[in-house]
């Protein structure tokens, strides 16, 4: 990576530092932090546990969809290799709005690993879309299904998750267009490279161009090899399902950790469902500040008794930021491997 690149990429992270202090601050003022301390002590150690593991296995799945969509492009990558890639998407998307970071230092990463740029991006895209089309289905489904709940739950934040679902579903139908129609990919890259040349940000250079077509080429290729392997791709869409219901899951293994009863599983993991679909688009660093918000506003009546909060911190500390702080030691890892190589 260059050096504007670095600058960027800090600037970026200490936006997000600043943002995440200002929610800390938010969320923890005019606290009982006696009371909450208590009502952490009463958590279940196993419970603990396993949303802890659910949100480690958040994370690794995507990487396994990785591995599995690469080994059919002749990828050189490992499965702990893809899982990494996994988490520094994670940590990228995580410190940059809207998520917009995790996929570019993704691909600069499975090609520098010497994974085919156009096989690369693919994948990438691929796991994109599917991760998008799984959240717009299960948002409709709700929406259809459980709409009387969900107006009755979210209230004030119900235009908020018609938003996010139409942002989502926005993304999913431009996505599956660039990826069913590999020419206008082509007339993209090449116009967007001509622009610059226009506007005089790069040089006209006949060696980019042969290089921006091979790629074009190798694109065209791999999207190939995925229509055909349709198994695989269903195979991504189900393991995806699996995945995003474990981040939504984890919230009702909080709530079974403290000692609450009278909602059922379905009604906690929709509304978690909800929030992150609310939220998702949002051009807001790791959707700090709003997801907090939103989570006390939508939980309310189901993390009674004083646990809301308490369960706000343990959610959220564990299914974010204790998965970034995980994703940067990767990240720091990853930095540390890559200068032993060039020694």
């Amino acid at each position: 990576m260059n050096q504007q690149a670095d600058r960027k990429t800090g600037i970026q992270f200490i936006v997000f530092l600043i943002i995440m202090i200002l929610t800390l601050y938010a969320v923890t003022s005019g606290q009982d932090l006696g009371q909450v301390m208590h009502a952490l002590s009463q958590m279940s150690p196993l419970y603990l546990g396993t949303a802890v593991a659910t949100a480690l296995f958040f994370v690794s799945a995507e990487g396994c969809m990785i591995w599995y969509l690469m080994i059919s492009l002749d990828g050189r990558s490992s499965l702990p290799r893809c899982i990494a890639y996994s988490f520094i998407g994670f940590f990228y998307s995580g410190i940059t709005p809207s998520a917009t970071g995790g996929q570019p230092m993704q691909l600069y990463h499975m090609q520098k690993d010497g994974n085919k740029l156009a096989d690369s991006s693919v994948v990438l895209m691929t796991v994109a879309l599917v991760y998008k089309f799984v959240l717009v289905i299960i948002g409709i489904g709700i929406l259809i299904f459980w709409n009387g709940p969900l107006r009755s739950y979210l209230d004030s934040y119900y235009p908020l998750y018609l938003l996010g679902l139409s942002l989502n579903t926005g993304l999913v139908v431009i996505l599956a267009a660039v990826m069913l129609a590999p020419g206008a990919m082509q007339g993209i890259v090449i116009g967007v490279e001509r622009l610059l040349v226009r506007v005089k940000i790069l040089k006209h250079s006949e060696e980019r161009e042969r290089k921006i077509s091979g790629f074009v080429q190798g694109y065209r290729e791999a999207v190939e090899f995925l229509t055909t392997h349709r198994r695989k791709v269903a195979a991504v869409v189900l393991f995806t399902f699996v995945q995003r219901a474990s981040v939504f899951l984890l919230t009702w293994i909080v709530y079974r950790s403290f000692p609450l009863e009278g909602t059922d599983m379905l009604t906690v993991v929709f509304l978690q469902a909800s929030v992150y679909i609310a939220v998702d688009m949002l051009p807001i660093p790791g959707a700090q500040g709003i997801t907090e918000l939103m989570y006390q506003g939508v939980f309310k009546h189901v993390f009674t008794d004083g646990f809301l909060m308490p369960s706000l911190y343990v959610t959220r500390g564990i299914n974010f930021y204790l998965m970034l702080l995980i994703s940067l030691l990767v990240v720091i890892g990853n930095a540390v491997r890559e200068r032993v190589k060039r020694e």
